[in-house]
């Protein structure tokens, strides 16, 4: 175990390299937007993000050394360190700002213009740079050695291959154009359907299905055949259990309050499977999600405690050091900006927010920064449940501003702007801190990756919310495109305790569900992230899973380790090129476009053809993946 005293970094203390500089900073602020608007779109989707740091890093260091010839490992880890911000500000923005637009379609409220949304994200992630600041210290300085931050070494194993990086590059390169031809085929000419699907109610009132979407694959590659089987298994409770269940059995209760007076049978014959999710199970998955989050936060209540009592000792010492490596921000800046921050979100006129839900930002602010900054140290940033702690916010944020008076729509609006500040301040600080060490272990000055970060959310807040209206004019938040399963799922917490109008013996259902895989021992989040969603996605990043599990099995341990990193990066860039062109997409819609394009009205395939034709194609996909890592395997 190495310590403070005996580490020596790539790049010696001594050493002055380039880092900060015109081609890092432009570089870095147009992946920072590309990859923030493509985890947009997928988390929008999904309901997950995606981490942008290796892939940003590879493009990176493909540009800086293959195409302009330059020899500056720092300087690439800039890129890396502002374009990652992007995607953890969009992973906090879509995760609760979508509520917003949900309740205006119900006519509850306006919608919010892009200057609330960009200050409320801007402030949110500023927030989330600014705390973690003083952590560095004590996170990545003194526990080096104990705190892994899996992602954040990973990145830096992927620079120090020097040469190799920009070989790598051609991978993210070769699955964005992959993924952007398929996902033109798929929803934009629309040859083949996006998902097969099949269901017979004469046999058993369930489904299943599997789209056919390169990156909702790439999804399950990434996350690995673990967590996608936690997913899959979700999704198979719901469809194949619990909607057969309320076909089979629903009675008078359910319908009546949900439904209008329809009764569960006549909701089926209208809209099958389907239906009866959209009406019911939906709120049994949103009960698991938020028991989900929470727990997750009750069993790290001993490891919160012991790094918020670490980050209030690091106020005293961070900012203090002279050699290069240990340059931070001034610690009084730091506090400057803080209280500044902190006045805006309760002065500025744009974000609804009073003085009591001001105070609620800066105490949860701080806490989940330290909780998040730690958490990503020891379990990665793809499994950092932000959102639980966000819906942990959101409870108590909730019933708080309507005991001081705050409620209706006003109220609801101040919760969900709090809860979106709170949950872009645990994303973008536990980014941080995965840079900040990879940093460390390049040798890079942490002054001005810290000022990398700030850029990165400060082109990323004026980018999310022109994407966020893009994707809703286009296609509705709530929609079958965009299920937008956590801001939905919030917006359903603060409905239910303003209003009370929730289905609470569903939700409860849906708690105790959550309660029970716990006690057997599977990771909650996962599995209740896949009683919401449809189980057809489900069944795609299962399909991803194991077409990772196949490689995982290989048994020589460096031709293992070759073809997972090429698949990874093979299947970034399949998300980031997936995600771009349903961007266009949804520029196409709002202008008309995609019915010009729309080739579906010529081809008008049997359903069993039509399922055919989308297998045929997901095949493709899955070829093409198996096909290309074991073609980079061999050159290795």
């Amino acid at each position: 175990m190495e310590s403070k005293n005996n580490f020596k970094p790539y790049i010696p203390a001594e050493k002055i390299t380039p880092e900060l500089t015109v081609t890092s900073v432009v570089m870095g602020i147009l992946l920072a937007v590309i990859f923030g608007a493509a985890n947009a779109y997928l988390g929008l989707r999904v309901g997950m993000t995606v981490s942008a740091s290796i892939p940003a890093a590879v493009i990176s260091m493909g540009v800086i050394r293959l195409l302009m010839r330059k020899n500056s490992i720092l300087e690439s880890n800039i890129v890396q360190t502002i374009g990652s911000a992007g995607e953890s500000l969009a992973a906090g923005a879509i995760f609760t700002l979508p509520a917003f637009f949900l309740w205006a379609s119900e006519g509850i409220m306006d919608k919010p213009d892009i200057v609330t949304i960009t200050i409320i994200a801007l402030l949110g992630g500023l927030l989330g740079v600014f705390f973690m600041i003083p952590l560095r210290n004590a996170l990545i300085v003194r526990e080096h050695g104990i705190l892994p931050y899996p992602e954040g070494q990973a990145c830096a194993e992927v620079m120090l291959a020097g040469e190799e990086g920009g070989s790598k590059a051609s991978g993210v390169f070769a699955g964005m154009g992959f993924a952007a031809i398929f996902k033109f085929i798929i929803d934009g000419l629309k040859l083949v359907p996006s998902e097969v699907n099949y269901e017979d109610p004469r046999l058993y009132p369930g489904a299943i299905g599997t789209q056919v979407y390169p990156a909702v694959m790439s999804v399950g590659y990434i996350c690995g055949p673990r967590i996608s089987s936690y997913m899959f298994a979700g999704g198979v409770l719901n469809w194949c259990v619990l909607i057969p269940i309320f076909v089979l059995f629903g009675g008078g209760y359910i319908s009546e309050a949900l439904a209008g007076g329809a009764s569960v049978a006549e909701i089926f014959e209208a809209g099958g499977a389907a239906a009866i999710w959209s009406k019911y199970t939906r709120y049994i998955g949103a009960g698991a999600l938020a028991a989900g989050g929470i727990i997750s936060l009750i069993k790290n209540l001993p490891l919160i405690a012991t790094t918020f009592v670490g980050a209030l000792k690091g106020f005293s010492v961070s900012g203090g050091g002279q050699v290069r490596t240990e340059k931070d921000i001034n610690i009084k800046i730091v506090l400057i900006a803080i209280l500044a921050l902190t006045l805006a979100v309760w002065l500025v006129p744009a974000i609804p927010i009073s003085l009591v839900g001001a105070i609620i930002v800066v105490i949860f602010g701080f806490f989940f920064a330290t909780v998040s900054s730690r958490m990503v140290g020891i379990v990665g940033s793809s499994n950092n449940p932000v959102s639980g702690m966000a819906i942990a916010t959101l409870l108590v944020a909730t019933l708080i501003l309507k005991l001081t008076g705050e409620a209706g729509a006003a109220g609801m609006q101040a919760a969900i702007a709090i809860g979106t500040i709170i949950c872009i301040v645990a994303a973008i600080a536990g980014d941080t801190s995965q840079d900040l060490k990879t940093g460390y272990l390049l040798g890079a000055t942490p002054k001005k990756q810290q000022i990398g970060e700030i850029l990165g959310v400060v082109a990323s807040a004026f980018a999310i919310g022109a994407t966020l209206y893009l994707l809703d004019s286009a296609w509705g938040f709530g929609s079958e495109e965009l299920a937008a399963p956590q801001a939905t799922m919030m917006k359903m917490v603060i409905e239910g305790i303003m209003d009370g109008n929730l289905p609470w013996g569903l939700i409860l259902i849906g708690i105790f569900i959550a309660i029970v895989v716990e006690l057997v021992g599977i990771p909650v989040l996962p599995f209740a992230i896949g009683v919401y969603l449809p189980v057809q996605l489900n069944a795609c990043i299962m399909v991803g899973g194991i077409v990772r599990w196949f490689f995982d099995k290989i048994k020589n341990e460096e031709q293992k380790k070759t073809s997972v990193n090429n698949g990874v990066l093979f299947c970034s860039g399949m998300i980031a090129g997936e995600g771009l062109v349903g961007i266009l997409l949804a520029v196409f819609a709002i202008f008309g476009i995609d019915k010009v394009i729309n080739l579906s009205k010529y081809i008008n395939l049997p359903a069993p053809l039509a399922n055919l034709s989308g297998l045929f194609v997901f095949a493709l996909v899955i070829l093409t993946l198996v096909l290309f890592t074991y073609k980079k395997n061999r050159k290795a």
